[in-house]
C-alpha cells in the first residue's frame, strides 16, 4: 500500500513539472502554417460555403488555378489500358527513387528533340508534381541562411518551400509596365549568400511570359554575379505552365541561356489532372557541377521523403509525351474575360501565358478589391500573398458559362467604384 502511494506521488510530481502547453510538444512553425493556410485556399473554401448556402449557380469563384478542360480522352485511355493490360506490380509497386529508368529515357528522348536540351536520363527526377519539384530542387541547393531571390510578384508557396529548405526568400521587383525583371534591383539584391534564383514563365499570377531578352540579361547577370562573389548560384526555372501561350509566341527557356539551371515541371495543367501530382525535376546537362547537383537531388527527395514518384502516373505520361488538353479554351476564356473586365473600365495586364488575368485595383488596395467584389459573389484573390500589393488574380479556368455569368457582376463592381463603361 505504502509502495503504491509513493508511485502515485512520484507520477503526480512527474506531470506536475511538465509543461501541459502542447503547442510545446509540436514544431510551431508548422503549426502556424496549418492554422493559417494561403488566401487562394482560404477564398476557395469560402466560395464552396457560399455555394451551399445561396447555390453554386450565383458565385463567380475565380479563386483556384484548377483546370476546367477535360483530360485528353487519350490519357484517359492510357490509364484503362495499363490497368488492364499491366501487371499491379508494375503499376502500384515501388519504383527506383528517381523514378522509372525507362520514363527518364522517354522525358529526356521528347525533351532533346521538342526543346533541343542535350540532356540523359540521368539528368531527370520524377516527382509528385511541381511542389515536390521546387521543394526538392531548393532543399538541394540551399544551406542554412542562404537566400533565394523571387521575383515579385510570385506564387505563394515559394516563400513557404524556401523557408523550409533553411533559406531566406529575398523579393525582387518586376517592372509594372511589362511585368519582366528589373535587372538593376536584381542587381542590388544579389550578394555572397545568393544560392538561387527563381524563374516563372508563364507567370502566375500575371501571365507574363519571360522575353528572350530578358533571359539573356538575366544569364549576364547571373553570370557576372558568379564571378564576383565565388560561388554558384542556381536558376530554378519553374515550368508547369510551359504549353500555355497565345498569340503565336514562341516561349524562351531559361536552360538555353544559363548553364547552372534546374528545371521544374508538371503535367497538371498541360494535362488537366492537377490532382494526379506528376512531374519531374531536370537538371541542365551544362550545368557546372552537373552530377553533384543530381545527387543532391536524390539527397534531397530522400530527406523529404519524395521518393518513387506514383508508378502508374510515370506510365501514363510516358505513353502521352507531347499531348495537350484543349488549351485553345483558355484563349477564348482569356479574350472573354479580358474584355468584360476592361470594359467595365478596369485595369488589366493583357497575359501572354498561363491562365491568369491580373487586375489593378482601382482603389490602390487588393484587399479592399477582394472584400468588395464578395458583395456581388465575385472572388478575387488579393495580391498581396503575391509579394505585391494593389492588384487581384483572376483565375479564369473555369466554365465559359462562369464567365459569361460574371459580366453582370462585375459591372455591378465597377459601378461601385464609380468606373464608366468604355
Amino acid at each position: 500500500m505504502i509502495s503504491s502511494l509513493k508511485n502515485v506521488i512520484l507520477i503526480q510530481q512527474i506531470q506536475q513539472r511538465k509543461d501541459p502547453n502542447i503547442e510545446t510538444m509540436i514544431n510551431a512553425k508548422m503549426l502556424e502554417l496549418g492554422e493559417n493556410s494561403s488566401e487562394i485556399r482560404d477564398l476557395y473554401e469560402y466560395g464552396n460555403k457560399r455555394k451551399a448556402e445561396i447555390g453554386e449557380d450565383k458565385v463567380m469563384d475565380f479563386s483556384l488555378g484548377n483546370p476546367n478542360v477535360p483530360c485528353p480522352e487519350r490519357v484517359t485511355r492510357s490509364f484503362i489500358h495499363l490497368l488492364e493490360e499491366t501487371g499491379p506490380a508494375a503499376l502500384h509497386g515501388y519504383t527506383s527513387a528517381p523514378g522509372y529508368m525507362e520514363v527518364r529515357k522517354a522525358v529526356s528522348e521528347y525533351v532533346n528533340e521538342r526543346y533541343g536540351i542535350e540532356c540523359e536520363p540521368s539528368d531527370f527526377y520524377m516527382t509528385a508534381g511541381a511542389a515536390a519539384s521546387l521543394a526538392i530542387a531548393l532543399k538541394s541547393v540551399c544551406n542554412e541562411g542562404n537566400e533565394v531571390i523571387v521575383f515579385a510578384p510570385y506564387f505563394p508557396e515559394y516563400r513557404v518551400f524556401i523557408e523550409n529548405a533553411g533559406g531566406v526568400a529575398k523579393e525582387v521587383p518586376v517592372r509594372t509596365e511589362d511585368f519582366q525583371p528589373d535587372f538593376h534591383a536584381l542587381k542590388k539584391a544579389l550578394g555572397p549568400e545568393t544560392a538561387a534564383v527563381i524563374v516563372n514563365s508563364p507567370n502566375n499570377p500575371t501571365g507574363a511570359v519571360l522575353t528572350e531578352e530578358s533571359l539573356k540579361e538575366l544569364a549576364q547577370v547571373l553570370d557576372h554575379a558568379q564571378a564576383r562573389f565565388g560561388n554558384e548560384i542556381i536558376l530554378i526555372s519553374d515550368e508547369p505552365y510551359r504549353e500555355l501561350v497565345y498569340d503565336g509566341i514562341k516561349l524562351a527557356l531559361p536552360a538555353h541561356y544559363y548553364d547552372n539551371t534546374i528545371v521544374c515541371y508538371s503535367w497538371s495543367k498541360s494535362l488537366s489532372m492537377p490532382g494526379e501530382r506528376i512531374g519531374y525535376i531536370m537538371v541542365s546537362p551544362k550545368a557546372k557541377h552537373r552530377q553533384k547537383i543530381f545527387s543532391a537531388v536524390c539527397g534531397s527527395g530522400r530527406s523529404l521523403g519524395y521518393v518513387c514518384a506514383p508508378a502508374l502516373m510515370q506510365y501514363v505520361t510516358a505513353m502521352n509525351l507531347g499531348v495537350t488538353s484543349d488549351l485553345e479554351e483558355y484563349a477564348k476564356n482569356r479574350q472573354l474575360i479580358y474584355d468584360i473586365v476592361t470594359g467595365c473600365g478596369f485595369e488589366a495586364a493583357r497575359p501572354d501565358g498561363a491562365f491568369y488575368l491580373f487586375v489593378k485595383s482601382p482603389s490602390g488596395d487588393g484587399k479592399e478589391f477582394s472584400e468588395r467584389a464578395k458583395k456581388y459573389e465575385l472572388l478575387l484573390v488579393p495580391s498581396d500573398s503575391f509579394g505585391i500589393e494593389g492588384y487581384v488574380r483572376i483565375s479564369y479556368c473555369v466554365s465559359r458559362e462562369q464567365i459569361e455569368r460574371s459580366e453582370e457582376a462585375f459591372r455591378a463592381l465597377a459601378a461601385d467604384y464609380g468606373l464608366a463603361d468604355n
